[in-house]
C-alpha cells in the first residue's frame, strides 16, 4: 500500500513539473514573437493605436479591420492581460527600430577584461619598468590587473621579498590604479588584484 502511494506522488510531481515547464516555454515564445494579424484569435482585445491612444475593447475581427484600413499590423503586446492588449502598428518598422537600438546598446557596452602581469622574485629594474609600462597600457584601456609572482623551490622560504616587489609595483601605479586585493600568498603564488581609477 505504501509503495503505491509513493509511486503516485512521484508521478504527480513529475507531471506537475512537465506542466510548469511547458507553460514557461509557451510564455517565453509569446514574449519573443508576438502574435500578428490573423494569428490573434481572442474574443475580446483592448486595442491601442500606434500613437498610444486607447481605442477601446473590441473583437479580434473588428481590430483587424481597423488595422487593415490603416494599412498596418495588429500586434498582441500583452497576451497575459485580461482582456489581452493589442496595438495597431507597423510591425516591420518597429522590429527595425528595435534591432537598431539593440545594436547601439551593444556598441556602448564595454567588456572589462582581467590582464595578468607576471613578476619574479629577482626581477631586474629594466624588466620591472617594462612590466609597469605594460600595466599602464592595460589600465588606460580600462582593464583590470592580476599581478602574480610564482615562488619556485627555495623561494618559498622568502615570500616577504615577493610582497616587497608587489608593493613596489603598486607604488609605481598609485595614480592609475586602485588595489582591489592586497598581495597575498596563495599556495605557491603571491597574488594582487588592481583596477583602474575612475576618472
Amino acid at each position: 500500500m505504501k509503495r503505491a502511494i509513493i509511486f503516485e506522488i512521484i508521478e504527480y510531481r513529475r507531471f506537475a513539473f512537465v506542466l510548469i515547464y511547458f507553460f514557461k516555454e509557451v510564455f517565453f515564445i509569446s514574449k519573443d514573437a508576438p502574435q500578428l494579424n490573423g494569428e490573434i484569435r481572442d474574443k475580446e482585445l483592448r486595442v491601442i493605436s500606434d500613437s498610444g491612444e486607447q481605442l477601446g475593447i473590441m473583437s479580434a475581427k473588428e481590430a483587424q479591420a481597423l488595422a487593415d484600413a490603416r494599412g498596418v499590423d495588429l500586434v498582441k503586446i500583452a497576451p497575459m492581460a485580461k482582456p489581452p492588449v493589442a496595438k495597431i502598428m507597423d510591425y516591420s518598422k518597429y522590429r527595425y527600430e528595435q534591432s537598431k537600438r539593440e545594436k547601439e546598446n551593444r556598441k556602448k557596452q564595454k567588456t572589462v577584461e582581467t590582464k595578468e602581469i607576471r613578476l619574479s622574485l629577482n626581477i631586474d629594474i629594466g624588466d620591472f619598468n617594462t612590466k609597469v609600462n605594460q600595466a599602464r597600457k592595460f589600465l588606460a584601456k580600462g582593464d583590470k590587473l592580476k599581478v602574480s609572482i610564482r615562488l619556485r623551490g627555495r623561494e618559498m622560504a622568502h615570500p616577504e621579498l615577493g610582497e616587497t616587489n608587489m608593493q613596489r609595483f603598486a607604488d609605481q601605479l598609485v595614480d592609475e590604479a586602485n588595489i582591489d586585493k592586497k598581495p597575498k600568498l596563495e599556495g605557491r603564488q603571491i597574488l594582487m588584484f588592481m583596477s583602474p581609477k575612475t576618472k
